[in-house]
């Protein structure tokens, strides 16, 4: 699939995939990083994921973008890689969500603005299913498949605290907040789980591809589940 491949800064090129549909060019996208990194070029530092774009940071001293490019364009053209036999499948979650006014917020705006019912809005989380595009900051997990009418838009003013757990929603894709902090996606409910426990040996049990479900839980129900680790369907702690 043809890649375009521009500088960025001094030390970095940013490669992302031509094509009219946001779908293809994100699983473009995934599938050119996972060619590149078989095949990683010298002088190359770095390689960052973005939703539709892959930034590759280089040293300067060693090579420059137009030998990155080069590279680029000839891994672009190879056939994709062939998935291993070994490799594993992706994870798959159910997460349990408290869906109401105090735990998300945005519900209501985000209902008057795809001109449906909250529990319209509910259903349409639950009835989604998201695959983890990309780990935004600290290891956020950005999911797409978000099955809305039209894209939801950002707040015009970002909240400056948001809770860790936070179910949040912004054009057709989800994300889940790890650690308090701020965001311009709307907040439509909250998880009872920790995503992100810095204190073991695996932070996390979710990574780039696992697919995800959301599954509706009163605000009773989540205090039985409050503090308790994220883990897939059959995992173990």
């Amino acid at each position: 699939m043809p890649i375009a491949v521009e500088s960025y800064g001094d030390s970095a090129v940013m490669v992302t995939v031509d094509h009219d549909r946001p779908a293809t060019r994100r699983a473009g996208i995934v599938d050119f990083r996972a060619r590149f990194l078989a095949r990683r070029p010298p002088g190359v530092l770095d390689v960052i994921s973005g939703l539709e774009s892959l930034l590759v940071e280089y040293d300067p001293l060693v090579t420059g973008p137009g030998h990155i490019e080069y590279a680029a364009r000839l891994i672009d053209d190879l056939p994709p890689e062939p998935r291993s036999s070994g490799a594993p499948a992706p994870a798959r979650f159910r997460i349990p969500v408290v869906f109401d006014a105090e735990t998300g917020p945005d519900l209501a705006n985000v209902a008057d603005e795809l001109g449906l019912t909250t529990a319209e809005v509910i259903d349409t989380m639950v009835s989604s299913t998201f695959t983890i595009a990309l780990l935004g900051a600290a290891t956020a997990p950005m999911m797409d498949g978000l099955a809305v009418p039209k894209p939801v838009r950002r707040r015009a003013e970002p909240r400056t605290d948001v809770v860790p757990g936070s179910i949040m929603i912004a054009g057709t894709n989800a994300i889940i907040q790890p650690f308090p902090g701020p965001t311009g996606w709307r907040v439509v409910g909250r998880t009872p789980h920790v995503i992100v426990d810095i204190t073991r040996s695996r932070p996390m049990s979710y990574s780039t591809g696992d697919v995800v479900r959301f599954v509706p839980i009163t605000a009773d129900e989540a205090l039985a589940l409050d503090g308790t680790f994220l883990l897939p369907e059959g995992g173990d702690a």
